[in-house]
């Protein structure tokens, strides 16, 4: 008997027989998949490059994609094993109980919430400006018509979420955003090519910054500081594991899964490397954790000027397309936790529709009182994110109740969880003495 398919996280106790699946291609799969992995991450590789140096910085973006790739791996070769289990929180119920989804749930609830909660706090920088150590950054808004009430923070975000995200966010199946994927997808790239453009530039008019290959442990440079980019680069690629069930459940041949991760992979690694060797280029030792920072009034040139509002304008609108794919998944996770013997979510247009404003309304509200929570998106790497993406698969393969792992991947799966829970032992460690300096 062919096993059952949803699309939401965690699985139905009583799955509706009209679910709709086998409808998207490979080339939707790997659009969405490299929207959830290419978000607001990308801003803080050029800073994790500052403290690493560039090889050191690149060879850790290799090793965090093929652990992701293993992790990938480990999640779905026990996926529709037995017939039942067909999305990760089926994986992990099946593997540790109500334990296990529960725990599944409370961490994706904590992510993605404070993913979707900085990409409208990155939104609001760039179009109203911020305020970083006293220095005010001004907005496009306002450096193109001064500043008034209407570009202020809290109405041009309100603007955006209700007329550019919420058409997106009332789409009830995840395949219908691999159009808006692809164009996320396609402003990235359109980044890296402006922002290289600037480097040569730059180049021939020498001055371009001085880079550092390898760590420069001088001035008291710790070497647990070198652990904190650990769940930067973590977060920014491995969003992708409470991703790859949904995208799954509507593609047309699963077989193909792997694939997409693969080529979803290979094509954030070099969008990665990329921003990051060319930011730390442009910006050297002054670039900040946010790197659109940097592009506030770097040039006293109008044309340089207009290209800095391009960029910072070009990873806005990036963002809004990411926003759906993560805000998915969020609601699919949360109407499950809410209504777990309620019929398929999309098929319920007032629960559907109620959820979606109930939770875009807190999203918004949170992101306009704490306009900076950087230090949480560090702990947000550090903790739940590591959990989704290397603990809770590893444990899955350790636990191996269907008998299916060989001698390799219980090596791999100790060896995933071992250097997660280092990492970020350390990292929560280094920044909470960071944030406290000397008083312990």
């Amino acid at each position: 008997m062919k096993p059952e398919i949803s699309t939401t996280l965690l699985p139905k106790t009583n799955p509706p027989e009209n679910e709709v699946s086998g409808v998207s291609s490979i080339s939707g799969a790997v659009f969405n998949i490299s929207t959830s992995m290419v978000g607001a991450g990308i801003m803080s590789i050029p800073a994790t490059l500052k403290v690493l140096g560039i090889i050191p910085g690149f060879v850790v973006i290799i090793i965090m994609a093929f652990l992701v790739e293993v992790t990938v791996e480990f999640l779905l070769r026990y996926t529709n094993y037995s017939g039942e289990a067909n999305t990760y929180g089926g994986v992990m119920a099946e593997s540790f109980g109500k334990f296990g989804s529960v725990a599944l749930q409370i961490c994706i609830m904590i992510s993605n919430f404070g993913a979707l909660i900085i990409y409208l706090i990155i939104i609001g920088d760039v179009l109203s400006g911020s305020q970083s150590d006293g220095v005010l950054h001004s907005g496009v808004l306002q450096e193109c018509f001064g500043f008034h009430w209407w570009n202020e923070r809290a109405y041009s975000v309100l603007f955006i979420v209700i007329f550019v995200m919420l058409p997106l966010l009332l789409l009830p199946r995840v395949e219908s955003l691999a159009h808006a994927s692809a164009v996320s997808i396609l402003l990235a790239v359109v980044f890296v090519v402006i922002i290289a453009g600037m480097a040569v530039y730059a180049m021939l008019e020498g001055q371009t910054q001085e880079l550092k290959l390898f760590p420069d442990f001088s001035d008291g440079f710790s070497y647990f500081n070198l652990f904190t980019t650990i769940p930067v680069m973590a977060t920014a690629l491995s969003s992708c594991h409470v991703t790859i069930h949904p995208v799954r459940a509507e593609l047309e041949d699963q077989s193909n899964m792997r694939s997409a991760v693969r080529i979803s992979l290979a094509l954030s690694v070099v969008i990665y490397m990329a921003v990051g060797f060319v930011g730390y280029l442009l910006f050297g030792e002054s670039i900040m954790a946010d790197m659109l920072v940097n592009f506030d009034q770097t040039s006293n040139s109008p044309g340089g000027l207009l290209v800095n509002a391009i960029v910072r304008l070009s990873y806005a609108l990036h963002l809004m397309l990411v926003f759906p794919v993560i805000f998915y998944i969020l609601r699919a996770n949360m109407d499950e936790m809410i209504f777990p013997r309620k019929s398929l979510l999309a098929s319920d247009t007032t629960r559907f529709v109620s959820i979606t404003l109930v939770l875009l309304a807190f999203v918004y509200f949170v992101a306009i009182a704490l306009p900076n929570i950087w230090y949480f998106f560090q702990f947000m790497g550090s903790t739940t994110v590591a959990c989704i993406a290397f603990v809770f698969p590893g444990a899955i393969v350790l636990r191996d109740i269907h008998g299916i792992s060989t001698k390799i991947d219980r090596t791999m799966a100790i060896i995933v969880v071992i250097l997660a829970a280092v990492t970020s032992v350390v990292a929560i460690s280094t920044n909470l003495y960071s944030s406290f300096g000397n008083t312990w």
